[in-house]
């Protein structure tokens, strides 16, 4: 058996993958009945480098153009392989796989992300030159998981549905104080403000988005209730009646989930209400994907729902309303992978055809980590105050389909 068949040929149970070597000899693997792909690797190191960090090399080399699709995509070539081995097919947790999630958990504990580290991984991803997020985010800059109300609806209607699923749970009030941990460009707390009153703080560590968000609010006329602030959510001071974190969870690292839930459960009122979304992992947290660490997000680490309550239920904070956003994100990375395929040559104008097929390989991944892989996104509600909340539900689909009917800021 030769060596790709030792790395790859069992994990191929559905499609085919035709791969052509460097010495011109062709390998077939899988059984066919599905997709097909066509590869080419250029050179014998490229071999040895898949043989060693399987994970990494394939991103890297496809960056590198050491490794060519000749027919079919990124995409389908993920599809076959992780597709074929689905994480609810996967083998029970015995002790081998608890051993090693113990110690995946141990190494995670001592990757830190402080302050000033935190701001440079930031930086590393989020102040990228902006146009690239308006070649394929949506007109409010919404830069994670949407809310499809149905599959078949546009990214931007998913995207203000989602503004609206969330502002629902935070069961808000006019006047209210809310705080925005990791607000982005802007454009959730400046809606926040538009359909229910309240005044809004957001923080962030990116230069270039607090910038766009300052401006955003300035065109809008709401500078003075919705303020931004280059700020570590650890140094915020006050208290605050809501507090609201959309996809920055991710960046906190495991070895600060206590210190990022003590964190707000001091700037929390006593009967305060917060809304965490963030990327989750189905039963229990990995290491992180090595080409993502190293080229997309430095210093992330996806938590699974038992590390989060881990540490929440430490600080007294009762999950009063857990969804999990199943397959979400991957209708989400779907519309922008299409989006930025369509704007190729002006993302490659921008930076280069290496960066391009860097951002493609994310995206394709991401989209099967969500429909096969481990990955799904969570919503999590908490309070500290069993009683601040409605007994039932009803409040939040009373309040979205409120929220649903009013208009969003203009992001021009």
């Amino acid at each position: 058996m030769s060596l790709v068949q030792r790395l790859v040929g069992s994990l191929v149970k559905q499609g085919r993958i035709k791969l052509v070597l460097p010495d011109g000899r062709t390998e077939i693997l899988g059984p066919g009945g599905g997709k097909e792909v066509h590869l080419r690797v250029t050179d014998r190191r490229a071999l040895a480098q898949l043989a060693r960090k399987p994970r990494l090399a394939i991103g890297e080399l496809y960056m590198d153009g050491r490794l060519l699709i000749e027919q079919g995509s990124m995409l389908d070539l993920l599809e076959i392989v992780v597709g074929s081995n689905p994480w609810e097919q996967g083998a029970k947790r015995g002790k081998t796989a608890l051993s090693k999630g113990r110690l995946n958990d141990l190494k995670a504990r001592f990757r830190r992300n402080l302050p000033a580290k935190a701001r440079r991984n930031v930086a590393h991803h989020y102040d990228l030159d902006d146009r690239l997020y308006d070649l394929f985010l949506d007109p409010l800059r919404q830069y994670s998981c949407a809310y499809f109300t149905d599959p078949a609806n546009s990214l931007e209607q998913a995207q203000r549905d989602k503004l609206a699923h969330i502002a629902a749970k935070l069961h808000l009030s006019p006047g209210q104080r809310v705080l925005d941990i990791g607000s982005g460009w802007g454009g959730l707390a400046i809606y926040l403000h538009k359909v229910a009153g309240v005044e809004v703080l957001g923080v962030t560590l990116s230069t270039e988005q607090i910038a766009y968000a300052r401006a955003w609010a300035e065109r809008e006329g709401v500078a003075d209730q919705v303020q931004f602030e280059l700020m570590d959510y650890r140094h915020v001071t006050g208290q605050f009646d809501r507090i609201v974190s959309i996809g920055m969870f991710e960046h906190v690292g495991l070895a600060h989930y206590d210190e990022f839930y003590a964190t707000c459960a001091r700037l929390l009122e006593q009967d305060g209400v917060m809304l965490l979304h963030t990327i989750g992992k189905l039963g229990g947290a990995g290491s992180p994907d090595p080409f993502t660490d190293k080229w997309i997000f430095p210093g992330f680490h996806v938590p699974s729902l038992g590390q989060m309550q881990a540490s929440s239920e430490k600080m007294r904070l009762i999950a009063a309303d857990v969804e999990n956003l199943r397959l979400h994100y991957a209708y989400t990375l779907r519309h922008w992978l299409a989006t930025c395929q369509a704007h190729r040559a002006e993302i490659a104008a921008l930076y280069d055809e290496r960066f391009f097929r860097m951002w493609e390989f994310y995206l394709a991944g991401a989209i099967v980590g969500f429909e096969y892989g481990a990955m799904n996104n969570y919503q999590v509600q908490y309070i500290r105050d069993r009683r601040a909340l409605p007994i039932t539900r009803d409040y939040m689909a009373e309040a979205e389909a409120r929220y649903r009917a009013a208009l969003p800021p203009s992001s021009t």
